[in-house]
Order: C-alpha cells, then sequence, then structure tokens
C-alpha cells in the first residue's frame, strides 16, 4: 500500500499523455515530418519542468520519499555518446511510432500491437546491456 501514490501518479501521467495526444502515432508522425508544433510544445513543457525541477531539488535539499538526500551527479562531459544515442533512440521513436513511456499507455489503453515494441525496446536494452562496454561512453 505504500506504493499507492506511485501508481496513482502513473495513472495520471497517463491519462495526461494520452488527453495531450502524445501517445497518438499520428502527432508523432506530425513532428517527424515538421509539419506541426503539437508534439514539440509538449516537449519542451517536458524540458521546461524538468529543468525547474531539478534546480529546486538541488537548492532546497529536497529528500526523497524515504527520507535520504536527492543527490544528483554531473554528467559527464561527452559529444559522441549524446549524438550517436540520440541519433539511434530518435530513429527508433520515428520507425515505430512511440517512445517508451507511451507504450505502456498503450498497451493500457488496448493497443496489443504496441506489445511488439515494447518486446523491441526490452531486446535493443538487452543488447545495449551486452555492449555497453564497447561503446563510447
Amino acid at each position: 500500500m505504500k506504493y499507492i501514490k506511485f501508481i496513482l501518479v502513473g495513472f495520471v501521467f497517463g491519462i495526461v499523455l494520452t488527453k495531450s495526444e502524445a501517445v497518438s502515432w499520428y502527432r508523432i508522425y506530425e513532428m517527424f515530418q515538421f509539419q506541426s508544433f503539437h508534439m514539440f510544445g509538449i516537449i519542451m513543457v517536458a524540458v521546461m519542468t524538468g529543468l525547474i525541477g531539478v534546480q529546486l531539488i538541488k537548492r532546497k535539499n529536497v529528500k526523497d520519499y524515504t527520507g535520504a538526500p536527492i543527490a544528483i551527479e554531473p554528467k559527464e562531459k561527452g559529444f559522441a555518446r549524446y549524438i550517436i544515442g540520440g541519433t539511434l533512440f530518435g530513429l527508433g521513436w520515428a520507425m515505430v511510432g512511440s517512445c517508451p513511456g507511451p507504450i505502456f499507455i498503450l498497451l493500457g489503453a488496448g493497443f496489443w500491437g504496441a506489445g511488439v515494441i515494447l518486446l523491441g525496446a526490452l531486446l535493443g536494452t538487452y543488447i545495449y546491456g551486452l555492449l555497453k562496454d564497447m561503446l563510447p561512453h
């Protein structure tokens, strides 16, 4: 029962993404064709929310749900890792019309074809785990 608040936040997040059409294949297609600002607006709001949230966590010494202080480690400098990773992520997103979060929302909404996307995401994660020591980090 102590994790019910996380489940409820997940449900609300899923409803918000569904109602904003962020899980719509057509909206994602429009974004990658540069035909609509809709998804770019959603992404910009998410980035700004994350930026503000991280700054508040750092400046106010916010604690996690267990009472431990949240420590955010600084990212390593690098260029290739972000270009290669972002390109692969974007290509996968463009090919299947879904990024990782909405996969579960689509499954919950009864779009069982998203199960194939989930299997592909899990397979890609597994392959990354096998190859991560050979990749530029």
